[in-house]
């Protein structure tokens, strides 16, 4: 088992650079094998999610070259879509779905089974379904696999009923080629949705009102290859600011996009934390007088669901009640068992996170249950005084490239430990009382 060890209870300060954007990436490369050319992508986070993908391009027949950890070149040209995708690849991840719509676009037929993940509540994939079955692909579900097939792509209307950023990415992969145009409405406006759709413009698709309620798109004969740049990731940079204020710290975070960050802006101010853009970068300073808020996660541009277990960290060390109400996922609060080990004060009551404000969390050892709630108990042990452990890193390593480095880099004390059981290491502390993490 992989776990953090964290010698917690000191300031984060100091400066680091984000990666690109995991969720932005996936998308991407499903985009680049719809071409027959060999196309760049550069600024990939290198995380497990990504080299899971890549991985299973490469078992369809794509053609897949590491120029270096950050850049990656895909072509289609030899993918043959009667391969299966099959479960011990896709279980890892959920965005292999992306695969079924670049697949179905380019091909009119795909084998994909069922995607995994973390486990944050269900995620079906009517909308994606839906939206294929209007512009005239049959699906079969057999055996956890999604068998999907058509005669002929035609352009439909397409109304989403919940504005799903799976289903308007997928549904905008599989219209590329259809004849004639589709239009697809309440899509998602993540920074992701409209990185994907610039790209697929640049290959020469005929895309409109990425970012908006409405994407058009109306359909081509072939794309060609593009050298692409992902965008900053807007999660690991909310991740850090978040950590400045719960540590009472001082980072300056590069390579962001101010506008992907505001509502987090918002947020921040709100509990009392000092938020700076300039240009390309972000510094925030935290507070020891933080004042409790109300937080309510929503689709782009409200506040990101994938940063609501690091903000009710942050929630937690403020005076007074403070309540946050999940929207997007159901089983979001699975961190609230495990951070009462901490002495956490919260309480679940429906969607909504009832959180009582404490000085500071207490270390101990917890356990990630999924990616961003793994990467929230990092932060709070990052403020307790004393050795916290956080195991199952895995899943944090799903989608933050070097987490550790990086706290390090700020003054954290945090290692990786491996081949030993956390209680191993808590009897050695409790034994020794030096600082092994050293």
């Amino acid at each position: 088992m992989r776990s953090y060890l964290i010698d917690g209870g000191k300031p984060l300060k100091g400066t680091i650079e984000i990666n690109g954007a995991k969720n932005s990436a996936l998308g991407l490369f499903a985009g680049a094998i719809m071409s027959d050319e060999l196309s760049t992508i550069e600024n990939i986070p290198n995380v497990s999610d990504i080299n899971y993908l890549l991985d299973s391009i490469t078992m369809i027949g794509g053609t897949v070259k590491r120029k270096d950890k950050h850049t990656v070149q895909i072509s289609g040209k030899n993918i043959n879509p009667e391969e299966i995708i099959d479960y011990d690849c896709v279980k890892k991840m959920r965005a292999s779905y992306y695969l079924l719509g670049a697949l179905i676009g380019k091909y009119k037929k795909a084998r994909v089974a069922l995607p995994g993940g973390c486990e944050i509540g269900s995620r079906p994939l009517d909308q994606h379904l839906k939206g294929f079955s209007l512009l005239g692909v049959k699906t079969n579900l057999k055996n956890g696999i999604i068998y999907a097939e058509a005669k002929e792509l035609k352009g439909a209307n397409i109304y989403l009923d919940v504005p799903s950023v799976g289903a308007t990415i997928n549904i905008m992969l599989a219209a590329i080629f259809a004849k004639g145009t589709t239009c697809i409405t309440n899509v998602a406006k993540e920074p992701h949705v409209v990185d994907i759709a610039n790209m697929l413009c640049a290959m020469g698709a005929k895309i409109k009102g990425a970012g908006t309620d409405t994407i058009e798109i109306t359909g081509v004969q072939r794309l060609h290859k593009v050298n692409y740049t992902v965008i900053p990731d807007q999660i690991e940079a909310g991740t850090f600011m978040i950590g400045a204020l719960v540590t009472n710290g001082d980072i300056t975070i590069k390579n962001v996009i101010p506008k992907h960050l505001e509502i987090i802006k918002y947020k921040l101010e709100e509990l009392g934390a000092t938020v700076i853009f300039d240009n390309d970068t972000v510094r925030v300073i935290g507070t020891n007088k933080k004042q409790s808020i109300r937080l309510v996660t929503a689709p782009y541009p409200g506040f990101p669901t994938d940063l609501q277990p690091q903000m009710a960290i942050a929630c937690g060390l403020a005076k007074g009640t403070s309540i946050i109400r999940e929207t997007i996922f159901e089983k979001r609060y699975a961190y609230v068992d495990e951070l009462s080990r901490m002495s956490g004060k919260m309480k679940v009551s429906s969607d909504s996170l009832i959180i009582e404000g404490i000085p500071q969390y207490q270390n101990a050892i917890v356990s990630s249950p999924d990616l961003r709630a793994g990467a929230a108990l990092v932060l709070a042990g990052l403020n307790a005084e004393g050795f916290t452990i956080v195991e199952n890193i895995q899943y944090i390593e799903r989608g933050y490239e070097v987490f550790d480095e990086k706290l390090r880099k700020l003054g954290a004390n945090i290692k990786i430990i491996e081949g030993q059981t956390s209680e191993d290491i808590r009897r050695q502390i409790q034994k020794e009382r030096f600082k092994i993490i050293k």
